[in-house]
């Protein structure tokens, strides 16, 4: 019969097996590659003291290619739940010390676990991913595991907040998981995501590209759209995530967190009123206005390196969260275009799942032009921006400053597609097109270049400015641009109690 002090030896060389992973020779070689240990990520990413793990000592079950002499505690995964400023969260970890953090039959029913248990509770899970990918030797078993999670990413979508760091390899099938998640992190030199890697492109289309050029962090946050921030380090990444969490409710059922700010509701800056410059064909950031009327200049930009012609990001109002949409005339003069379009349209519909009201910051003109955009199907991509706003019942607050032209005028969150409050200021230019492009239609037959520039003065005097549109009760209200942040926050007070629900159906037909 073992003795007590037996049984705890043997529980302290159990857990500490498990602590150690693949052992200290691959934790070392996780430290020189620049990363963390899967308990050192899920320690630095939570409150001190709060995490709590989840089949510590579980082991796979597969007999195949001497995996059986193979076995470790854990299993390549660390699992649990913890909390992140009080608020309780999920997380899983791959542990790329163990097999290669390789997904098995059995570290997929961990992760399975946890994400029932948080759908169950009604909390975020975070999923910090490191790993080769499926684990070979169990074949189809890791495959179903897989499918499984996937079927759980979908079902959790828009019920609770889902965010993945990606912070090492991350390729093959065990892409889907994160890009069916909200939002994805990813750390400069150390991670990257493909479906298929650059040997296998090699062979098939016999292009050769490394790595990082395929699927690293720049390339997913530049290029591709995939992910939605970048960072340093594994460090810097599990911060950014806090601070995520901090402007996200933890379900659809809850409201975000107010924080309250200091920053008074009533504050109005001089400059707003010589920001949006006179001459209609001059840029100007338009970061510099958000930062400008939100809390503390506190704004945390979604996809800041792609498509930067249209802003996405959340900030405060009064310590409420809000999701800002803005066109930005310093690229592209801020016209919309595919990946504009899409990028923002998945920013509306996260925000109006999870009850985030939407404030919109106006200066478009137009969609942009020409064969790349129209082959490439600038149509339906532009319709799942405004798709995406009509669809949206949270409350929508919109500014126009300077532009707002042809049916970008109606995409935008304008009157038309249901929003609550439109508020422009003087500077705002409201019509079909421009000036000038529309004097040249309406009158092309006149080639009297005098009577021409007269006629362009009228245009722009009778429909390039905001006054046409307030006197039909398109736009709710003119205002001066230093008073942006009092009357944005009145109007946020004034549809907090919102209450907005769509026609009864399984769910609508979005243009993909």
């Amino acid at each position: 019969m073992q003795s007590l002090k037996n049984k705890y030896k043997l529980y302290h060389d159990k857990n500490n097996a498990a602590e150690l992973g693949g052992g200290q020779h691959r934790v070392d070689k996780q430290h020189k590659g620049g990363k963390l240990t899967a308990r050192e990520r899920i320690h630095l990413f939570l409150d001190t003291g709060t995490f709590v793990e989840l089949d510590k000592l579980i082991t796979h079950s597969c007999t195949n290619f001497n995996m059986d002499k193979s076995v470790i505690p854990g299993d390549g995964v660390v699992t649990g739940y913890g909390k992140v400023d009080g608020r309780l969260v999920y997380v899983f970890a791959q542990d790329f010390t163990v097999f290669g953090g390789s997904l098995s039959r059995t570290n997929a029913d961990k992760i399975i676990k946890v994400h029932k248990l948080a759908l169950k509770m009604g909390a975020p899970v975070i999923g910090l991913n490191d790993s080769g990918g499926a684990r070979i030797q169990e074949g189809v078993q890791s495959l179903a595991g897989y499918g499984e999670i996937f079927y759980l990413n979908v079902k959790a979508s828009g019920v609770i907040p889902q965010i993945s760091a990606i912070m090492g390899p991350c390729a093959g099938g065990a892409v889907y998981s994160p890009a069916l998640t909200d939002f994805i992190f990813m750390v400069k030199d150390t991670s990257y995501m493909f479906v298929t890697g650059p040997e296998v492109i090699k062979t098939v289309t016999h292009e050769e590209v490394t790595k990082e050029e395929l699927g690293g962090a720049i390339t997913h946050n530049t290029k591709s759209g995939v992910a939605h921030f970048v960072s340093d380090n594994d460090e810097q990444t599990l911060m950014m995530i806090r601070e995520l969490l901090s402007f996200l409710p933890s379900n659809n059922m809850e409201e975000t967190p107010i924080i309250p700010s200091g920053d008074k509701t009533d504050r109005e800056d001089e400059n707003l009123q010589e920001m949006v410059p006179a001459d209609p064909n001059k840029p100007y950031n338009m970061l510099d206005l958000v930062t400008t009327v939100i809390d503390n200049q506190h704004f945390l930009e979604v996809m800041p390196q792609y498509a930067k012609n249209i802003i996405t990001g959340f900030a405060r109002f009064n310590g409420r969260s809000v999701g800002i949409v803005a066109n930005q005339p310093a690229f592209l003069a801020g016209v919309l275009d595919i990946n504009s379009s899409t990028k923002a349209a998945r920013f509306v519909r996260f925000c109006d799942s999870f009850n985030i009201p939407l404030v919109t910051f106006v200066d478009v003109p137009g969609f942009l032009p020409g064969t790349t955009q129209e082959y490439g199907g600038i149509i339906k991509n532009g319709a799942k921006l405004l798709y995406a706003y009509a669809e949206a019942s949270v409350p929508k607050i919109t500014v126009i400053t300077r532009k707002a032209y042809g049916g970008a005028y109606d995409v935008m969150a304008s009157k038309h597609v249901m929003a609550d409050v439109n508020f422009a200021y003087p500077t705002a230019e409201i019509a079909v097109m421009g000036p000038e492009g529309a004097v040249n239609i309406i009158f092309r037959d006149d080639v009297n270049t005098e009577n021409k520039s007269k006629k362009v003065d009228d245009y722009r005097t009778n429909f390039a400015n905001p006054y046409r549109a307030a006197e039909l009760g398109y736009i709710d209200e003119i205002i001066l641009p230093k008073q942006t942040r009092q009357k944005i926050i009145q109007a946020l007070d004034m549809t907090q109690n919102k209450s907005e629900t769509n026609p009864p159906k399984k769910h609508g037909n979005m243009p993909l």
